[in-house]
């Protein structure tokens, strides 16, 4: 019996809409996380984090972005765009080897039959590396998508 994946964000957990299966295990995604976040979650991966650098990049071009008069999730969202977040992620799952472990780790447990949850901070209005990570771990579990 394969298990499923999904994701949702701290936020929501926080306020209890998350629409997240009861039996879900909540892995979080990110590379620090704060006390609040890590008693959300069953379990943080940090190495499913994107990697510091990208980060930074990425949040300082979405500063400069406010500073030109965008809002927050514009800026977050043209920022992303900018940095190439999405292709640099996945070339961080692909090549880090702490990265490909925990994936395939998450997989196996979906393979398995368990139904596991992403967690990390940014809304659903915001593009957000936990959403390719959903797809990188169907395809190593050999499920399809939503």
């Amino acid at each position: 019996m394969t298990g499923t994946v999904t994701d949702t964000y701290a936020a929501a957990l926080q306020h209890d809409i998350a629409d997240v299966p009861d039996d879900a295990r909540l892995f979080g995604v990110v590379r620090r996380p704060t006390g609040w976040f890590s008693a959300l979650v069953d379990e943080n991966v940090p190495a499913l984090g994107p990697p510091e650098s990208l980060l930074s990049e990425t949040k300082d071009r979405q500063e400069a972005l406010q500073m030109q008069g965008l809002c927050d999730e514009e800026a977050h969202n043209a920022a992303w765009v900018e940095t190439d977040f999405g292709t640099r992620y996945c070339e961080h799952v692909a090549n880090d080897d702490a990265a490909r472990e925990a994936v395939d780790a998450l997989a196996e447990r979906v393979a398995n039959g368990e139904t596991v949850a992403l967690v990390c901070f940014e809304g659903e209005s915001k593009r957000c590396h936990r959403r390719i990570l959903d797809d990188v771990i169907r395809e190593r579990a050999g499920i399809g998508g939503e």
